[in-house]
């Protein structure tokens, strides 16, 4: 007899929020190396700051709105945003508690982060010069003089409010802001070795320790700065003009994001109260605007580069991708792929395999085209030089390039232009649409056939970033997959004109129905007494239609086990009373970004690989590619790592019995953290025993 459903849903941004608490998890871990815990404070530093520039400021925005149009969300934006705020000053807490702890650490390592009160004769020598020759250059201070004059504050900087009196009272305080040049300069600055221990000083305090000879035209004696750091709203607002090209209009919008409204403003909470006024008056921030006082620092997202003055066992060490076992020592890539699919699982294997194939299209006289679309790229792309050199060899090549990919527009206008420059076509986007699946296809004249290759990735074409996001890649010369991958082209070439799929899963045409129609399928089974199950691995799970049809699956009788590292709205409390569902989130060196989905299917199993997260932004206003997977060796791999992860007892959380990220622990009588398991299982298929 089914139990009563209970569809209680936790907020959407409440539930981020809680992911990014396991990355704090992360940063607290003492079995983590020290240089990396640093590093999981910068992510979960910089994982805020991306928070408040976009989910914040949406939230901001709906306060702006008449309460009807809030009702109609399904969100009441002040109740929210209290939650944030609540949940923001608990881990800020939290976070300087760990910063610490792991300093305390560092010193036992002979390793210290000093400030500009804690310096030698020596020491202060070493930061006058390099002060004098590498940081003046780069200062610009900003006086706050009485206009009304609106401060041009950069959002994602840090600053220093500057405070200058004079003992005597014999002039009135100046005011000053510094912006600190992180741009131009590392935030660290390593001093020699004395005695066999390693200091550090952050760029904040070499200029607190120079601010006498910034300000020396002034007769001020004490002289004093103060953290602050600045958020804007970073949504763009894109024009429509049809004058211009839609690169035109995302560069337009870039613009404006540089003079958005503020939503996050930190500071240091010794900042004197005159100084914080006038701060806080020059850049209009009002009562709705988040006021946050915090410590010394902010913008622990440099630490994500801090220094390892230590030595190698001060960090994780360095994982090699493995070969594939299907590509290793061969000629060709293209006759390695006619033979089996090939599925490559970053970052246990090398990435390099996709720049190969692309470089051998563009040097093979057969290869006729290659289209790719493309979403966040290198910094130093390879995927771009290797399209070019394609494009000079007399290949065909077109590129869909996604101008809207947050924060990364600026860089993708820069790559759009060069590779047009060398004779790449370009298709720049489609307005109102993101384009978020990751494909490739090479169109090859074998015989008097058209053969097509066909790739369609669970991540981004970036050699950088697969090194530490655990993605999957399909590499198919399946005609019928391939014909449909070609259909989606011809829809970025068709301004959006439907089409027609088969194979492929695509929205924003059917995914969502789709893969209600395998649960209800699962559902028909679980009542007629079969086996019935689904595995479910996701980034995020938060469209309410599918998430409520998971819960009524649960209740019917189909077991699910979902992986959600992001964002999950479904409320432990149903966990409570919801025997046929559990879900993990697994947060550890590498950053779960595959999205695999398995349905029992009355035992005739059907495995898909996606683009796509479950959320309303994925089915209904983005271009996402879902692709069955046939291979049944494929399947299998994909089942084993889904099977690993699901064991795993060490980097999992659980969320149920009225708990959000405890640590899961199982029967095991073994340590299995799935992560480095997953790789010796890909190790082991190299050299079977």
């Amino acid at each position: 007899m089914p139990k009563k459903i209970d569809y209680k849903l936790i907020n959407r941004e409440e539930s981020w929020l809680y992911f990014n608490e396991r990355v704090l998890q992360e940063a607290a871990d003492k079995d983590v190396p020290l240089i990396d815990r640093l590093k999981f404070l910068g992510i979960f530093s910089n994982n805020l700051d991306e928070f408040f520039r976009v989910r914040v400021a949406t939230i901001t925005r709906m306060l702006k709105w008449k309460e009807t149009d809030s009702y109609l969300l399904n969100i009441n934006p002040k109740k929210v945003l209290k939650k944030i705020l609540e949940l923001d000053q608990k881990y800020s807490i939290e976070f300087h508690s760990i910063y610490n702890e792991i300093l305390d650490e560092l010193e036992k390592q002979n390793i210290f982060i000093v400030n500009e009160k804690k310096l030698s004769k020596e020491q202060g020598e070493l930061v006058r010069r390099y002060f004098q020759n590498q940081v003046r250059p780069n200062l610009f201070p900003i006086m706050l003089s009485n206009s009304d004059m609106k401060l041009p504050l950069k959002d994602n900087s840090i600053y220093l409010g500057v405070a200058m009196q004079n003992s005597g009272k014999l002039l009135k305080d100046k005011f000053s802001i510094i912006k600190i040049p992180t741009g131009q300069l590392s935030r660290f600055f390593i001093f020699p070795k004395v005695d066999d221990k390693s200091y550090i000083i952050l760029l904040d305090d070499v200029i607190r320790y120079c601010l006498d000879d910034i300000f020396s035209i002034f007769k001020y004696d004490k002289i004093r700065a103060y953290t602050i750091k600045f958020t804007r709203d970073a949504e763009l607002d894109i024009d429509s003009d049809i004058s211009k090209s839609f690169m035109e209009n995302i560069s337009d919008s870039l613009k404006k994001r540089t003079a958005g409204d503020p939503v996050r403003f930190i500071y240091d909470k010794d900042i004197p109260e005159l100084l914080l006024k006038t701060i806080v008056k020059k850049l209009k921030i009002n009562d709705d605007d988040a006021m946050v006082p915090s410590g010394r620092y902010h913008n622990f997202k440099d630490f994500t580069s801090f220094p390892n003055v230590g030595g190698q066992a001060l960090e994780y060490p360095k994982l090699v991708p493995l070969p594939h076992k299907d590509l290793e020592g061969k000629v060709s890539i293209f006759d390695a792929i006619r033979k089996n699919d090939i599925m490559l699982h970053f970052p246990y294997q090398s990435f390099n395999y996709i720049i190969d194939l692309i470089r051998e299209a563009s040097i093979d006289p057969k290869v006729r085209s290659i289209r790719m679309s493309l979403y966040r790229l290198a910094n130093k792309s390879n995927i771009v030089n290797a399209l070019i050199n394609a494009a000079r060899n007399g290949k065909s090549v077109t590129v869909f390039m996604e101008l809207q990919a947050r924060f990364d527009e600026e860089a993708n206008i820069y790559f759009a232009e060069r590779l047009q420059e060398e004779g790449v076509r370009i298709i720049q986007g489609i307005p109102g649409f993101k384009v978020h699946g990751k494909l490739m296809l090479i169109r090859r004249k074998e015989q008097t056939n058209n053969v097509y290759y066909g790739l369609i990735s669970t991540g981004n074409f970036n050699e950088s970033t697969a090194r530490i996001y655990a993605d999957d890649c399909l590499m198919t010369v399946d005609p019928q997959i391939n014909q449909e991958i070609l259909k989606v082209f011809d829809l970025f070439d068709a301004n959006f004109k439907q089409q027609r799929f088969k194979e492929l899963i695509v929205s924003p045409f059917r995914m969502r129905e789709h893969f209600i129609t395998l649960l209800k399928n699962e559902i028909k089974n679980a009542k007629a007494g079969k086996e019935a199950w689904a595995i479910i691995k996701l980034n995020n799970l938060v469209d309410e239609v599918i998430v409520k049809q998971l819960i009524n699956a649960a209740n019917q009788g189909v077991k699910l086990k979902l992986i959600i590292r992001g964002s999950c709205v479904i409320h432990p409390e149903i966990l409570n009373i919801q025997d046929n569902m559990e879900i993990i989130s697994i947060v550890d060196r590498f950053l779960e970004h595959s999205r695999i989905l398995v349905f029992c299917n009355g035992g005739k199993e059907l495995y898909y690989t996606t683009s796509a997260d479950w959320m309303g932004r994925n089915f209904d206003n983005r271009i996402e590619v879902a692709v069955p997977v046939k291979s049944p060796a494929i399947q299998n791999e994909l089942k084993n790592m889904l099977l690993i992860q699901l064991k795993d007892n060490v980097k999992a959380r659980v969320m149920g019995k009225n708990k959000i990220n405890k640590y899961r622990t199982t029967s095991d009588d073994f340590p299995v953290r799935s992560q480095f398991e997953i790789y010796n299982y890909f190790y082991k298929q190299l050299s079977p025993e």
